[in-house]
């Protein structure tokens, strides 16, 4: 199984990105999908989870209202829109499959994550 994220760059504050993470050698249709994030010196941190129908979403509060998960099953594709970024927002974010029988997708912890993405680097600087 790989993951292969991209989107990343560099913005000003205020701005806006799309990040995607294709899944290879995956069922992903039948895969819940998260997003985390790591800063420098700080522990990855959950940010968004979606069901693996699409329907359900879940965010972390500190990016509520801003940022948007979706997927496209037909693409092995997870996306996280990320709008109004804030300086505070600048880490390297990460996409991942949680494990199958994870009871509730809201309550995703990086130890419930099977397979990793690589990383894609968004900064917020002026």
């Amino acid at each position: 199984v790989q993951l292969q994220a991209s989107g990343g760059g560099l913005v000003q504050p205020g701005g806006s990105l799309t990040l995607s993470c294709e899944v290879f050698g995956r069922t992903f249709s039948s895969d819940a999908m998260g997003w985390f994030r790591q800063a420098p010196g700080k522990e990855r941190e959950f940010v968004a989870a979606i069901s693996a129908n699409g329907i359900n979403k879940y965010y972390v509060n500190f990016v509520r209202g801003r940022f948007s998960v979706s997927r496209d099953n037909a693409k092995n594709t997870v996306y996280l829109q990320v709008n109004s970024l804030k300086p505070e927002d600048a880490a390297v974010y990460y996409c991942g499959v949680p494990r199958r029988d994870l009871a509730h997708i809201a309550f995703m912890m990086e130890s419930d994550i099977d397979f990793w993405g690589t990383g894609t680097q968004v900064t917020v600087s002026s």
